[in-house]
């Protein structure tokens, strides 16, 4: 059975993750989720993704910890400073056609898999889509880190609970907990929490900035396909500059940030789509005593991406 499932909708596809009985995270569900997303890569057709989980209290209950056993295992005991260079080594061999198969069948395996899930997340956050995260119950781990992954996070009210415990078995988050969580906490309590181990009720991740929204698990998935739908008629152009000026940017020196948000910028206004939207709102406020945006009917229609049709280029 495939561990990841796709519905489309319009322009919203929604990606359930099922590993029955715990909804773990494992190698084949990452490679399946790879698949899902280097296909968006090449699909204008589709502008919001949600990912949301099977079970109906557990979203990913956390990397499958047979599988990290079974890697260390194999690449027995390395050092910091040796691994980082063994990566850097795996990650150029990565790139050499037909390596990276070979590569998955010796004792590095767990090194190319821990570089495949951080290059799918990143792929993520430099895509045209917006990835909203449906948090239906327990994401720790592995599960956190996909959530944390997603642009947007919603989460279900309940005795679902999320945050990043992997020192309670010895091991720090790999899955990009320790960046992501950090950037959104402040190094200070990103530090603590993971030091702790702690998880988080919805209320508590709401309150950190964590998770987004917290909604009774019953709307929890048409809210979340509310907002995608909405967001799916925005700019393409426009969502990949504003997640690069956000992600790339914001974590960059102030100066570099803003070139950042120079480029983008520059790019997403030259487009054909941008033109229009921008010659439609001109018309509006031309019509109107006052900016468009102060009436409410005409506002909700442009934030909800039906004033103009601004996908295609």
């Amino acid at each position: 059975m495939e561990q990841v499932r796709v519905e489309r909708n319009g322009r919203v596809m929604t990606v359930t993750l099922d590993n029955p009985p715990r909804n773990f995270m494992t190698g084949r569900m990452v490679r399946e989720l790879e698949e899902v997303v280097s296909a968006l890569a090449h699909d204008d057709s589709i502008g919001s993704v949600v990912i949301t989980g099977a079970p109906d209290d557990t979203f990913i209950t956390h990397f499958d910890v047979h599988e990290i056993l079974a890697g260390s295992e194999a690449a027995g005991q390395v050092p910091a400073a040796v691994a980082g260079g063994a990566l850097r080594a795996i990650g150029a061999l990565s790139h050499v056609p037909g390596a990276k198969a070979g590569l998955e069948r010796t004792p590095v395996a767990g090194v190319v898999e821990l570089r495949r899930i951080h290059e799918l997340f990143l792929r993520m956050n430099r895509m045209d889509k917006v990835f909203i995260a449906a948090i239906n119950g327990f994401a720790t781990g592995g599960g956190c880190e996909l959530a944390l992954a997603c642009d947007i996070r919603l989460m279900a009210a309940g005795a679902g609970r999320i945050g990043q415990p992997e020192i309670l078995v010895g091991i720090i988050p790999g899955a990009g907990g320790t960046q992501r969580l950090t950037r959104i906490l402040g190094p200070g309590p990103a530090l603590e929490s993971m030091l702790e181990g702690t998880i988080y009720t919805p209320e508590e991740a709401a309150a950190l900035g964590i998770v987004t929204h917290v909604v009774p698990a019953d709307e929890l998935l048409p809210h979340a396909l509310e907002i995608a739908e909405r967001l799916a008629r925005r700019a393409p152009a426009a969502v990949e500059g504003l997640k690069r000026a956000v992600y790339e940017g914001a974590s960059s020196s102030l100066r570099e940030g803003l070139h950042i948000e120079r480029a983008e910028f520059l790019a997403s206004a030259s487009t054909a789509g941008a033109r229009r939207a921008m010659e439609a709102y001109v018309r509006d406020v031309e019509e109107l005593d006052g900016a468009p945006l102060a009436h409410e009917e005409l506002a909700a229609a442009w934030r909800d991406g039906t004033r103009v049709d601004v996908i295609s280029d």
